[in-house]
């Protein structure tokens, strides 16, 4: 919290309700994005936030600061199934007390923006997706939301993202892209490459590429699969499998492919230290065709490891990797050109250590503080432009405050900043 506040200055004045409409803890990446986000968000304010996110119904940790001193407040949703569990995430935002008292909606999801919208709050709007490019009928609906003189601002994870809303049609200063970051800390102190292949049981010889997270059919993963199969020298460790499934079955019959399970935040890095270069799938699959990962979450952490990034020279990852700079990209698609790019990377150990160390000092600017403030640069004052005038929620809250003053004091005309008798009526904008 200090160190925060010595690099940001003052702190803000934002009083945040952040709503992330599926439970947690949770490994899954977009969980890891909102939450880090939010936390850095709230340690910048001196101001009370709230997080609104479903319990199950066991839990009693409904006004816990369970998010680095962000009070939980329990969403009145179900479990299951996921859909209603959206529905209702929104629907009964505006029930709760800390609706009324934030000054702005922080979230990821359309429904809870447009029904906040609906009811008079600010909103940010935080998305990776390109929704207008990849479900076309909602178009009409997205341009609606974000062009809401309510809606402060949609905060995109990469340009690549943003583009797909400016072809839409919605004004450049609607949409901002702000990428994601990482948490240094998460990679504990930097091992010597032998003692990490110790750790995690590899061999200490040779090379090793290494690739961490989901091991599904969607990461492009059968390209990675055939470069093996071309390059028996080369020991590929795959991180994140979850059992027995497509592609762990796919590569039964290469043996320099070794497959671990989904490691904890205290086990990756072990894995990260014992690679000669770290991988990223160069496959148009998972951008093109599945549209779930863009600009993967997992680049900003491989760039501060200290290791060469091996990766496809995309759209979206081209925003921050350079070929020949802080990283080494290949041809999408093409397995001989992963082959090759494998095989030069592991004859020159000068090219691999310019590549890590560029990347590593690029990293320093790509933490959760720094993505925080830039975010809080875009929206303070947008939310004082929009203070000004009576909003609907700002009538509501006047209409209650006169209701009190009508029932405890039998005054028909409410003076000005009437407060009610015996509480404190909710902060006026």
């Amino acid at each position: 919290m200090q160190r925060l506040t010595s690099v940001f200055g003052r702190k803000a004045k934002l009083k945040i309700l952040f709503t992330f409409e599926n439970p947690l803890p949770s490994p899954e990446a977009d969980a890891e994005v909102f939450v880090n986000t939010a936390e850095s968000l709230a340690s910048l304010s001196d101001q009370p936030c709230w997080i609104h996110v479903p319990l199950p119904k066991h839990t009693k940790r409904e006004g816990e600061p369970t998010v680095a001193g962000i009070t939980v407040v329990r969403a009145l949703a179900p479990i299951r199934p996921a859909f209603l569990r959206h529905i209702f995430c929104a629907m009964t935002l505006v029930c709760h007390r800390a609706y009324w008292q934030a000054d702005l909606v922080y979230t990821r999801n359309l429904w809870v923006a447009r029904w906040a919208l609906a009811f008079g709050q600010r909103v940010v709007f935080d998305h990776y997706r390109p929704w207008a490019d990849q479900i076309p009928p909602l178009q009409g609906w997205i341009y609606r939301i974000l062009c809401h003189r309510h809606l402060l601002a949609h905060i995109c994870h990469s340009e690549y993202t943003r583009r797909s809303y400016l072809r839409l049609g919605v004004p450049e200063s609607r949409v901002m892209c702000v990428h994601n970051g990482y948490d240094p800390t998460r990679l504990g102190t930097p091992m010597e490459k032998h003692a990490a292949r110790k750790a995690i049981g590899v061999s200490p010889g040779g090379t090793v590429v290494v690739y961490t997270g989901r091991i599904n059919e969607r990461k492009g993963l059968e390209i990675v699969i055939a470069a093996a199969r071309r390059l028996p020298e080369v020991t590929f460790v795959l991180v994140g499998s979850y059992g027995d499934g497509p592609i762990e079955q796919s590569a039964r019959d290469v043996p320099n492919i070794r497959f671990f399970p989904w490691q904890s935040d205290t086990e990756l890095p072990k894995f990260l230290y014992a690679a000669d270069m770290l991988l990223i799938p160069p496959s148009t699959k998972p951008l093109g065709q599945h549209g779930v990962t863009i600009l993967p979450l997992k680049t900003f952490l491989y760039m501060g490891t200290g290791r060469p990034i091996l990766a496809g020279d995309t759209p979206d990852l081209n925003e921050v990797l350079s070929h020949g700079r802080n990283a080494f990209l290949c041809r999408t698609d093409h397995t001989e050109s992963l082959v090759a790019a494998i095989r030069t990377l592991a004859a020159d150990p000068v090219l691999r250590e310019s590549l890590a160390a560029v990347a590593l000092h690029d990293a320093r600017g790509f933490s959760w503080a720094a993505r925080a403030k830039r975010i809080r640069e875009i929206v303070e004052p947008r939310l004082a432009l929009t203070r000004e005038g009576h909003s609907f929620r700002d009538r509501v809250r006047r209409s209650a405050n006169w209701f009190f003053n009508l029932v405890l004091r039998r005054s028909w005309v409410l003076p000005p900043d009437t407060k009610p008798p015996g509480g404190t009526p909710p902060d006026r904008d």
